[in-house]
């Protein structure tokens, strides 16, 4: 019986063994992006996008795209957030199907971490280059430390040809052209089979020996000490000292190699420059705001007071990186994704034209089942219910004043 049990429990660690193996070398095809899953109240009153372009909706493998535009850091940031005092400006995709060539915020190259300001508006504009090819969700993202990352609007981008045709050429500081997608692969499989093999005959040499049953029955025993044996000590140490040794020969080979080396920057960047936006010239109060649930719609009740010159018209609310737009007033020329527009989902009481100085009270309704595909409703669940966005004005010219509101939000199931 005993012999039997040993045997089971060696049969149940080796296929242990196996089935981690096996998952190692599984990798599911990822889709689109968990920002589904983000808590709504991060998506609404940290950063906001705006004036997005993804440069290409197809993209051949070595071939380029841009994503730039906007985005405003809300003045009113979660408190059980951290500030974004250092931030890293990111894209979201699933994997290595692009790589970045190139970052800039305020028209500053930024690869590395920056300091971002409440309150302030950026430009910035990423420069990927296509690697794999598949269809891809390719997101702005922002990564803040300690608050982790804040996914904005994403699009479907297309990158055809063959990934074994994709390079990446870079000139070394010595002058040396190398391509990283292969450099130095061969020594990077051999390394890693090598100290797999090692992994490996560690496990062996001492899953030969009794396991879990027989070594309980031992310890229970009192005879916890006989289980190692002088011989299990040598071959213990003939391995840590193997290790050591060949760590120590390999860096001291390399460093011999490669003797000039530059460490990874890390550095924080700061003073980056923000978007100085004309001051607008529409106040907007929020008297009330509540959320429809069966109606998966947003009612604002809105006092707009216009102290500019040129009758206005609200034509965009933008929450989340959903665009609710009146079309009479405005209209997306810039092929927005689908799911994020709302070409008509703002209506709003009275939207004739607001005379300059005049005041004006109005009911606004954001309605689109984005609210539930996007589980911004989820934000009435919340201990902090409330909602932030950007509302855009347009006067008779076409021009357009954008106006931040924060307010909290109330539910209606009725």
């Amino acid at each position: 019986m005993k012999i039997l049990k040993d045997k089971v429990a060696k049969l149940s660690f080796v296929a242990l063994l196996i089935t981690m193996t096996a998952a190692m070398f599984y990798t599911p095809t990822a889709s689109a992006h968990g920002e589904k899953s983000q808590a709504a109240f991060m998506r609404m009153r940290t950063i906001h996008w705006f004036d997005l372009n993804w440069s290409k909706e197809e993209v051949p493998v070595n071939d380029t795209m841009t994503i730039s535009g906007k985005f405003f850091v809300f003045s009113g940031w979660p408190e059980t957030v951290d500030k974004p005092e250092i931030s890293f400006l990111n894209i979201g995709i699933p994997g290595p199907v692009f790589i970045r060539a190139g970052s800039w915020i305020g028209g500053q190259l930024v690869p590395r971490s920056v300091s971002l300001e409440l309150g302030e508006t950026y430009e910035f504009k990423v420069l990927l280059k296509a690697r794999r090819p598949g269809d891809w969700h390719v997101h702005t993202m922002l990564n803040v430390k300690g608050g982790g990352p804040i996914i904005g609007p994403g699009k479907w981008v297309t990158v055809t040809g063959s990934m074994g045709s994709f390079v990446n050429p870079v000139t070394t500081l010595t002058g040396e052209t190398i391509d990283l997608e292969t450099y130095n692969l061969s020594n990077t499989y051999f390394w890693h089979a090598a100290w797999y093999a090692v992994g490996l005959i560690w496990v062996a040499y001492w899953a030969r020996k009794p396991l879990f049953i027989p070594r309980s029955i031992a310890v229970e025993a009192g005879k916890a000490d006989s289980l190692i044996t002088p011989a299990d000590k040598k071959v213990t140490l003939a391995f840590a000292v193997g290790t050591i040794a060949v760590i120590a020969a390999t860096m001291a080979s390399t460093n011999e190699k490669f003797p000039i080396t530059t460490p990874l920057q890390a550095g924080l960047l700061r003073g980056i420059k923000s978007i100085q936006l004309p001051v607008p010239t529409v106040a907007v109060k929020v008297e009330d705001a509540t959320y429809r649930v069966p109606g998966r719609a947003m009612q604002m009740t809105l006092t707009i007071t216009n102290n500019g010159d040129s009758p206005v018209r609200l034509g965009e609310f933008n929450t989340a990186g959903v665009r609710f737009l009146d079309a009479a007033v405005a209209q997306d020329e810039t092929g927005y994704p689908d799911d994020l527009l709302a070409e008509e989902g703002l209506t709003v009481s009275d939207n004739s034209a607001i005379a300059p100085g005049q005041s004006r009270t109005v009911q606004v309704t954001a309605s689109d089942a984005a609210w539930e595909v996007y589980r911004l409703a989820d934000l009435i669940y919340d201990p902090d219910s409330r909602f932030a966005g950007l509302l855009f004005f347009y006067d008779a010219a076409g021009n357009r004043q954008l106006v931040t509101i924060d307010a909290p939000l109330i539910p209606t199931f009725i």
